[in-house]
């Protein structure tokens, strides 16, 4: 019973932002032909309003997110073609990342750089792991094999540690950029902007949702190993 509990513990921590986040983003995303554009034209236009003058825009396969590195704000085809609750929050969210980037936000800096590190280190992580079984048969002792796996295991793990530590920066962008613009611009109705403080939530909890995944797929290493 112990176990069980523990289990379904563990499962709702490293499952439960993935699915609330994901719950409130589709439950927005029905067409609003109140609204005057969609999700791109509405990026578009913030950024023209904000004199983000050279923040480029464009869609994206890999998820919505802002490039500080070539000052990109891209967006999913369905954000960037729709007109919907979420297109439009999503849309100003990403906008808020590059807003923070223009006044030369100190953490999204110090983000930048560490997701550059982390993104090398993550694939050094993985080949290091795979490498272990050779390791350990060329040199035919276990220590070797299990410091490579410890090493391995360490550098995957700086990829998690970076979506909770810049966590701030999410909610940054969320709250104190893309909803001061919203409420100013008279974008959204009061009960939109309810219902957009919940979507600007889940935008940011989508790291927390990546963090933990990462520690996931480093458990299941562990696991694996320790047959």
């Amino acid at each position: 019973m112990h176990f069980l509990i523990l289990a379904a513990v563990i499962g709702a921590l490293l499952y439960g932002p993935s699915l609330w986040a994901s719950r409130i983003l589709k439950k927005h995303q029905t067409p609003r032909q109140d609204f005057k554009g969609t999700g791109g034209e509405f990026a578009d236009h913030l950024i023209k309003q904000l004199n983000l003058n050279n923040v480029s825009l464009e869609t994206t396969s890999e998820g919505d997110h802002y490039d500080p590195v070539s000052k990109t704000v891209r967006l999913s085809e369905h954000n960037y073609g729709q007109k919907s609750l979420t297109a439009i929050v999503v849309a100003a969210h990403e906008v808020g990342h590059a807003l923070q980037d223009k006044l030369e936000y100190k953490p999204l800096k110090i983000r930048t750089h560490m997701a550059q590190i982390a993104h090398h280190a993550e694939r050094i992580g993985t080949l290091l792991i795979y490498a272990v079984p050779f390791i350990a048969l060329i040199t035919r002792a276990p220590t070797s094999g299990l410091t490579m796996l410890l090493l391995g295991i360490t550098t995957m793990g700086i990829s998690s540690l970076v979506h909770f530590i810049t966590l701030p920066v999410e909610f940054d962008a969320s709250f104190n950029r893309a909803m001061p613009v919203l409420k100013a611009g008279n974008y959204l109705d009061e009960t939109d902007r309810t219902h957009a403080r919940k979507i600007l939530l889940a935008c940011a909890l989508t790291y927390v949702a990546n963090s933990l995944a990462g520690l996931l797929n480093i458990w299941r290493w562990i696991t694996m190993f320790r047959r």
